[in-house]
């Protein structure tokens, strides 16, 4: 069977080669790695800051690069009035993933890209210094009716948004669980979301709309929402014996348990999980919570070991134990993964070519047309 034939059989492009890139490997038998760089190492060495200026040049920055891209990111924090007003008009009851896709939308038309791209990179730490400010001031002004700052002593975007969202200054530790998180979740080759970006970057679009359309992509459950999803599973349960009885009616009634599997690494396991698991550990191993976490993990080993956890189900609880609302942790993913859209929508338009696949007609044989009168 070709490559081809066993993707039409698999359906979703699985298998497919879409592409070439030199920014990310994943599954490839070397584990997942950025620019060459093992995600262990990254995860476990480096701030966020780091990884973004990675993706963003191709090289890891010196410490004099670094304090100067931190300073331009936290330059970038504030919102304008135009943009304060738009986030002021979305309504409590609005999805925060849509919240987020409107900002970006907004920012595109109140300070757009230039035409010849030449102020791509500026548009970048743009969007990395200001999107934990959107969700920060629409969570106070929507739930609270205050409108918040955006001074911090923070100098990173881990320890920012954790003290714009709880208003207080956050522990070391929680800052540097975000620092994994998102370092982890910062860049992952051609996942749907980052190929809607190429695509639409493909079009010649601004960066905004292309990252716009990216977060339309992540926001559904089988994608940057399974996070979400692993954790109202893990929270449902009121005890470790509860959690085994309901996972295992779930696996009898052949339900999909989100936080498991992964299309690109198969039964050899997502290396993200094991480097986010210490973090939940750390922060509330002692708590039924974790204990829940670590059953169902268990049991999953056992009933189905060729679907082990992915780096969304850690994830989930690590954040809870953050004290982070559970409807923010698939906008805090946006905050990581826009340094790696933005990566390959610079690549793209490095050397672009429209992407324009073909389908396989399977519809109606040519058939002769009936006027309405005679139908």
């Amino acid at each position: 069977m070709s490559a081809s034939q066993a993707a039409k059989k698999q359906g979703g492009l699985a298998g497919v080669i879409a592409g070439e890139s030199a920014i990310c490997t994943c599954g490839l038998g070397n584990g997942l790695n950025y620019y060459g760089y093992a995600i262990e190492d990254l995860a476990r060495n480096c701030d966020f800051e780091e990884v973004a200026f990675l993706l963003q040049y191709g090289e890891l920055p010196t410490s004099k690069e670094l304090e100067s891209y931190k300073e331009k990111i936290i330059a970038s924090r504030a919102l304008n009035e135009n943009l304060k007003a738009v986030l002021r008009a979305i309504p409590k009851t609005a999805h925060p993933m849509n919240l987020m896709q409107s900002a970006v939308a907004a920012l595109g038309s109140l300070e757009p890209e230039s035409d010849d791209f030449k102020d791509q990179d500026e548009k970048i730490i743009r969007l990395l210094g200001v999107l934990p400010s959107v969700l920060c001031y629409w969570h106070h002004y929507a739930n609270f009716g205050r409108e918040i700052d955006f001074n911090s002593a923070q100098k990173s975007i881990a320890g920012y948004f954790l003290e714009k969202l709880e208003l207080q200054a956050p522990s070391d530790e929680f800052i540097k669980a975000m620092h994994c998180s998102l370092v982890l979740y910062a860049e992952h080759e051609f996942n749907a979301s980052t190929f809607t970006a190429r695509i639409c970057a493909s079009t010649k679009s601004d960066i905004f709309s292309s990252v716009a359309a990216a977060i339309g992509a992540l926001r559904g459950p089988l994608h940057g929402g399974a996070n979400e999803a692993a954790m109202h599973l893990i929270e449902g349960f009121s005890s470790v014996e509860a959690a085994i009885d309901g996972v295992n009616k779930k696996l009898e009634n052949k339900e999909l348990l989100m936080g498991f599997g992964h299309r690109i690494y198969g039964t050899g396991g997502d290396p993200r999980n094991a480097l986010i698991k210490v973090w939940s550990k750390k922060l509330g191993g002692d708590t039924l919570l974790f204990k829940v976490s670590e059953a169902i993990e268990n049991l999953m080993k056992e009933k189905k070991p060729n679907l082990p956890p992915n780096a969304d189900f850690y994830s989930a609880s690590a954040y809870y134990f953050m004290g982070i609302p559970t409807d923010y942790f698939t906008p805090i993913f946006i905050m990581s993964r826009v340094s790696g859209w933005c990566a390959h929508i610079k690549e793209q338009r490095a050397n672009n070519k429209l992407i324009r696949p073909s389908s396989t007609y399977i519809g109606p044989e040519p058939r002769n047309f009936i006027k309405i009168t005679q139908r």
